[in-house]
């Protein structure tokens, strides 16, 4: 065994100091481990430790009957997917940049998410989609996207969104053993980030996190804008505003009772999300509290890209159009001082 595996072999349940790719890695190293039924397959997944170095170590522990490249095809390794997990295998697919989703949009759309339907019950479908999300890494806007919001709409799939090394660790764990397909996003801006991480330690499905109790405002986000959301609310605090920040962790399902909690307790909301707000999970969000009639103290506002503008390859700009720690506490400012 190498001295990587080694260290991802560490005692179950242990507190581990990690980056968030290496909570990746433990996840999948951890997984395939505890279950010979468990395969990982993707786009250079063996090179080098893959492209963003969550694989490290996995092939030379696991062999490449478990761990293996393919070919440029996105809807036809989705599909061979759907087809081990009717056979009984448990396979985990790495989609290099979330933007190529769509490929296999018939895959996802029609297919994992339908046939233990179709099917009458009788087959379960136990695949996880690893998608590697979001902006900061120069790439273009082919290349940029969260697609976190993009299948939400669609029964028979579960998303979840990691914004920190624990809950990627937690959240890929939790979608590998379900027996619903999954799509985990990552996000390429936040691999080099560090945290404490529980070896062990499973999610629970369609459970947000309420990451620091407030009064004032309750923001919620997902993926980097949580991270930002978290250094926005330090900034508040020293100004006397006191924020709830909720990591909302799943996409589908959307804990809807746990942000209601928080907002029948603040009466106002923030959502922060790196994609366009129109269609997106921030605003289900708001659409489902008012359903519910939660009772504003002012009316909830969302920290977004801009609806009509892609993200760009210049970092200047890629920077300007993305929500900002400044944006964040000047929009919290207005709806503390704002009343409905």
């Amino acid at each position: 065994m190498s001295t990587q595996t080694e260290a991802l072999s560490g005692a179950l349940e242990a507190i581990e100091e990690m980056a968030y790719r290496e909570a990746v890695n433990a996840a999948l190293y951890d997984e395939l481990a505890a279950d010979p039924d468990v395969v990982f397959f993707g786009e250079d997944v063996t090179n080098d430790g893959g492209v963003f170095k969550t694989n490290y170590g996995l092939v030379e522990e696991f062999g490449s009957a478990r761990v293996f490249n393919t070919p440029i095809c996105e809807n036809g390794f989705v599909g061979v997917a759907l087809g081990m997990s009717l056979m009984g295998l448990r396979p985990v697919v790495e989609f290099m940049f979330s933007d190529f989703l769509p490929t296999a949009g018939d895959a996802i759309v029609n297919q994992l998410p339908k046939y233990r339907f179709m099917s009458g019950g009788q087959c379960a479908v136990p695949v996880t989609l690893r998608s590697i999300s979001g902006a900061t890494g120069r790439f273009g806007t082919q290349h940029s996207a969260t697609g976190e919001s993009w299948f939400m709409g669609h029964p028979g799939l579960r998303v979840a969104a990691a914004s920190s090394p624990a809950s990627a660790y937690s959240l890929l764990r939790a979608a590998i053993r379900d027996n619903t397909p999954v799509i985990v996003h990552e996000h390429k801006g936040l691999y080099g980030t560090k945290g404490e991480v529980r070896r062990g330690e499973v999610a629970e499905i369609g459970k947000a996190a309420v990451e620091r109790a407030g009064s004032d405002l309750t923001i919620v986000s997902t993926l980097l804008m949580q991270h930002r959301a978290r250094q926005a609310r330090e900034l508040l605090a020293e100004e006397g505003i006191d924020v709830e920040l909720i990591d909302l962790r799943w996409i589908r399902p959307l804990d809807v009772d746990t942000v209601y909690a928080s907002v029948k307790k603040t009466g106002r909301l923030v959502v922060v999300e790196e994609q366009v707000h129109n269609g997106g999970w921030g605003a289900s969000l708001i659409s489902s509290l008012a359903i519910r009639g939660v009772t504003w103290t002012a009316a909830p506002r969302a920290v977004s890209l801009p609806n009509d503008l892609l993200i760009p390859y210049s970092p200047p700009l890629e920077d300007e159009i993305l929500p900002s720690v400044e944006r964040i506490v000047e929009v919290a400012k207005a709806s503390v001082s704002d009343s409905a």
